[in-house]
């Protein structure tokens, strides 16, 4: 049986683009990008214009997952805001196109770093897209949700008591075998939720630089990609993700900056980085990091422990690296223990 998260019947993309998108001509061609493990996502090609589709996975989905139509509706809602996003085209959930939910947006012909390393690029370079990365990331968060139509993009209530809870009920789910760093994990975040600050923004979910596209020729933001796990929530959320992912291992895997000279490199610290957010968001500082660390890298081991099950299961987006990702479960659930030892 053919997996069709690897493939796209161009013959339905092509009529339902002719029959919906203004100025679209084809004839069409669709590549697959290789990054990407949850909504797998295409290259469209036409011989006027290029443009991005990305789908929901077939098979058995957890409640939630893959949302699509969030990742549509939030990004149409940011389009002229100081959040740069692509423009949005269509978005079509009627399964009996393509077999699972679909949306459409611009191609970007811009640069996107796998990692903060930023092989090749000088410290110059390397300074300048951190701090772009950091504004865009404080910009998010004084979005005015009402004005752009995303106060109801989540529910009302303690933002981090309610991600513990979904995130322990889908790593449940996606279970494949005990690991006991996880339970406690799980455990210990349920007791150190901290109370309401009056905090409520979009969040983005998945902060990253490699969830950003830049201009050639320059450090300016194009997009931030990648909206699945958007919501209202806790900004810390995200600023304590940026962090979770410079503690790991530098390299194709862990992506992180652990063991290295930043400023040999012109990259900030993290209390440099969390400093200048504060800043350009006007608050005094941030108690109790070490939670907000900690939630990072239990709900990333979730989404990951999601990955495996998916890779296990057949419907994973590239099953071989999904495998992969799954034994990395083990080391996150540590890194969240110790982060909340920390304090």
């Amino acid at each position: 049986m053919t997996n069709t998260s690897q493939t796209l019947d161009l013959a339905a993309v092509d009529a339902y683009l002719r029959d919906n998108l203004p100025g679209y001509e084809g004839p069409l061609e669709a590549t697959k990008f290789a990054v990407g493990q949850s909504n797998p996502t295409f290259l469209l090609t036409t011989p006027a214009r290029k443009y991005v589709l990305r789908r929901k996975p077939p098979g058995v989905l957890l409640k939630s997952a893959h949302a699509v139509d969030r990742e549509f509706r939030v990004q149409k809602a940011l389009e002229g805001s100081k959040v740069p996003v692509a423009r949005m085209h269509l978005l079509c959930e009627d399964d009996s196109v393509l077999g699972s939910a679909f949306y459409v947006m611009d191609f970007l012909d811009g640069r996107n770093f796998a990692d903060p390393t930023m092989q090749g690029e000088d410290n110059a370079t390397r300074t300048s897209v951190i701090d772009e990365m950091n504004r865009v990331l404080a910009e998010l968060h004084m979005v005015d949700i009402d004005a752009v139509g995303l106060s109801d993009y989540g529910p009302p209530g303690n933002y981090f008591e309610r991600q513990v809870g979904r995130w322990s009920k889908q790593y449940r789910a996606s279970e494949t075998e005990t690991i006991p760093a996880m339970d406690e994990l799980m455990r210990r975040l349920a007791d150190a939720i901290p109370p309401e600050d009056g905090q409520r923004t979009l969040v983005h979910g998945d902060y990253r630089i490699d969830n950003m596209m830049f201009a050639r020729g320059s450090t300016d933001c194009l997009a931030v990609l990648d909206w699945e796990l958007s919501t209202i929530g806790h900004p810390y959320a995200d600023l304590a993700a940026v962090i979770m992912q410079w503690q790991m291992p530098p390299g194709n895997e862990g992506r992180g900056l652990a063991g290295l000279d930043r400023a040999a490199l012109g990259l900030p610290s993290d209390e440099e980085f969390i400093a200048r957010y504060c800043e350009r968001r006007g608050l005094p500082g941030i108690d109790n990091f070490g939670f907000y660390l900690s939630f990072c890298f239990f709900r990333m081991a979730g989404i990951i422990q999601g990955v495996l099950k998916r890779g296990l299961d057949g419907n994973a987006s590239n099953p071989e690296r999904a495998r992969k990702l799954g034994e990395f479960v083990p080391q996150f659930a540590a890194h969240g223990l110790a982060a909340l030892d920390r304090g």
